[in-house]
């Protein structure tokens, strides 16, 4: 256990609290249990050394990772005793999909010891909402995403800007926010601007590892697949990020993948599940909802440029954009007269010379364009909504 102590005191000494992520003024530290979930690099792990370095006192809190050989042979409950017989109040667990039957003896340390509250966080998203499912009431969940345009301007530009919710953008309230050449950040960000390790001079190997990593390791051994299959689905998000907004037609999909049209959907909920492409349902349903899947994006646009190998879909995406940052704080569906609805508002999504002939017929209708910097009457900047969270 000491060594334990001596790698948690080293990484909160190294530990940077100059940004703090979206999520971080959401989560409600009072509960008993609190589990964060979301993709590899996300930020997960920083996020909760930053609330131990800013809101408690280190001496009385225990951060480990789940992944460390000391879990060799020896049990997250036994480490739970030890700790609190030492005074310690707040045990933070990273990795914890890493660790056998965690759930299991998260609801033995929730049954023994009252006193100590924890905090877990998961890179495996599949094994996280299995096992917040096998803790029912006792544990709260929250979801990490990765930097939102906003985020990015304030951690890597120093530009710190308000969030604007969808009411406010359809308002044009971002005029108000004087960002001098915003084009010319978006298109960076767009590249390799959604991961917090965005700035890594290695930053394109560390987003194929976690292609390589999530395909490979974490959805096989979660649903014990063969690792063969991560072969198979690595060529599933490489068709999907050199197509066009990609509507699926299962059958040819499994085709083309390898698999059985049968198991399609299935391999599809994986995939997504794990952070790396999303479904966009219709109007009967939100994503993932009851709706037919109407079109699948991969989840953000540095992996459209990290897997198209240059074959690059400048339509595909703009709209990975939109739905990427829109889906935070609001469901998100396919439209029937355009690209997507938004509650009571339809959405096209385009380039600079998009018309309007799409949104007609729409009850409350707006063009939304890259290569713009200002909005005019119903006509937005695609960068706009890039500051709703």
């Amino acid at each position: 256990m000491e060594n334990l102590i001596i790698i948690y005191k080293k990484l909160l000494r190294e530990t940077d609290t100059t940004f703090l992520r979206y999520l971080y003024e959401e989560i409600d530290w009072s509960n008993r249990i609190v589990g964060i979930r979301g993709p590899r690099g996300a930020g997960k792990t920083t996020l909760m050394l930053q609330h131990i370095k800013l809101d408690l006192r280190p001496d009385e809190v225990l951060y480990v990772n789940a992944d460390d050989i000391y879990f060799g042979d020896h049990r997250l409950v036994d480490l739970a005793g030890q700790a609190v017989q030492r005074g310690i109040s707040y045990l933070f667990i990273d990795e914890i999909h890493k660790y056998k039957d965690w759930s299991k003896e998260l609801k033995l340390i929730y049954d023994y010891y009252s006193e100590l509250k924890v905090v877990f966080s998961g890179s495996s998203v599949l094994d996280l909402n299995k096992g917040a499912s096998d803790l029912s009431r006792r544990a709260v969940m929250y979801h990490l995403y990765g930097l939102s345009f906003r985020e990015y301007l304030e951690m890597f530009h120093g530009m710190k800007l308000p969030v604007f919710t969808i009411d406010d953008i359809v308002a044009h309230k971002p005029e108000a926010a004087k960002i001098k050449t915003p084009l010319v950040y978006f298109a960076e960000y767009l590249r390799r601007g959604y991961y917090p390790f965005s700035k890594d001079s290695s930053y394109d190997e560390k987003l194929r590892q976690i292609v390589s990593q999530t395909l490979e390791s974490d959805i096989p051994l979660f649903a014990d697949m063969p690792a063969s299959m991560g072969r198979k689905l690595k060529r599933l998000l490489a068709i999907i990020a050199k197509s066009v907004p990609f509507k699926p037609n299962m059958s040819k999909l499994a085709e083309l993948v390898g698999v059985s049209r049968n198991n399609m959907p299935g391999y599809l909920d994986y995939v997504e599940d794990a952070g790396m492409i999303a479904q966009l349902a219709d109007d009967t349903g939100g994503i993932r909802g009851l709706g037919k899947v109407e079109k699948i994006y991969l989840d953000n646009t540095n992996l459209v440029y990290a897997l198209a190998e240059g074959d690059i879909n400048v339509g595909n995406v703009r709209e990975t954009f939109f739905l990427n940052q829109t889906r935070v704080r609001n469901t998100v569906r396919a439209s029937r007269l355009s690209d997507f609805t938004i509650d009571r508002r339809t959405f096209e999504v385009g380039g600079k010379s998009k018309g309007m002939r799409q949104i007609e017929q729409a009850e409350e209708g707006y063009v939304v364009k890259d290569d713009i910097e200002y909005a005019a009457g119903n006509v937005l900047p695609l960068w706009w909504f890039g500051l709703s969270y």
